[in-house]
């Protein structure tokens, strides 16, 4: 029996409780977060990659599968794909009236995903935190927080390898009297800090709290507003990089800073 994958544990949680939109949210955080093996028609050239097309009812979807074994369990012999994550798959996709179909025929998480739920991750997930200032005056140890947003923020910070050392949630009370809760990251990579923020706002959106805040700083070890937090905050330890090293690419877009343009 194939072992179940992240994906598949999401979708059956989302289809035991059809009314459970936290549920959605998190089935589609996961796909967002997942590496997907696309489809193409034919081997990639260069940065160009045409993805194999299928139509459902005059809908149109590209095939995407959540592991290489059942890619090839479906096709029946040696195809040519791009390895790409759930988000830039969607973001690929925004707007051309193109759905996903994600492990079609093969999978518990088997599903049709139309264009308008492609298009509606892909804004999800592009949202760009918004800058702001603020002086805090007091930290106190985080309350009120719901266990799914807690849950959320540890799921999306387990997918930041690398990016910093550790962060720690914290009640804050500003000089300006408005209280919230703050997440400050400590030993931050440089160029890491938009990354980060767009993790934490993923957390809010996927927990279905987008109307909710949670402020984010970025401080040095010696800074001494990280004592405070340390004291009083919720820890959170980033995973460490491995050290691995790779000669070649296995397939198309497996580098994320160069994925393949879809034509």
């Amino acid at each position: 029996m194939t072992e179940q994958t992240p994906l598949d544990r999401a979708h059956t949680a989302m289809e035991a409780a059809p009314d459970d939109s936290t549920a959605r949210l998190r089935f589609y955080d996961r796909l967002a977060e997942a590496e997907l093996f696309l489809m193409l028609a034919q081997e990639a050239d260069g940065d160009q990659a045409v993805p194999e097309l299928f139509e459902v009812e005059d809908a149109r979807y590209v095939l995407v599968f959540d592991t290489e074994d059942r890619l090839s369990a479906f096709a029946g012999r040696a195809v040519p794909y791009a390895a790409l994550s759930g988000r830039a798959v969607s973001g690929m996709l925004m707007g051309q009236g193109i759905g996903l179909a994600l492990n079609p025929d093969i999978a518990p998480s088997a599903i049709l995903l139309p264009a308008e739920a492609v298009d509606w991750l892909a804004e999800t997930v592009r949202t760009a935190p918004v800058e702001a200032e603020a002086r805090p005056e007091e930290f106190r140890a985080p309350s009120g927080l719901p266990d799914g947003l807690l849950e959320a923020i540890d799921a999306k910070l387990r997918t930041t390898t690398g990016l910093a050392r550790r962060g720690y949630l914290a009640e804050v009370v500003y000089d300006s009297g408005v209280r919230g809760h703050l997440i400050g990251f400590t030993g931050t990579v440089p160029g890491a800090e938009s990354a980060l923020a767009r993790a934490i706002q993923e957390a809010l959106v996927f927990s279905g709290l987008e109307a909710a805040t949670l402020d984010v700083v970025f401080l040095r070890d010696s800074d001494p507003v990280t004592a405070q937090l340390a004291r009083v905050g919720l820890r959170f330890d980033l995973p460490e990089p491995e050290i691995l090293e790779r000669l070649t690419p296995v397939a198309p877009g497996s580098d994320p800073a160069k994925p393949p343009i879809l034509r």
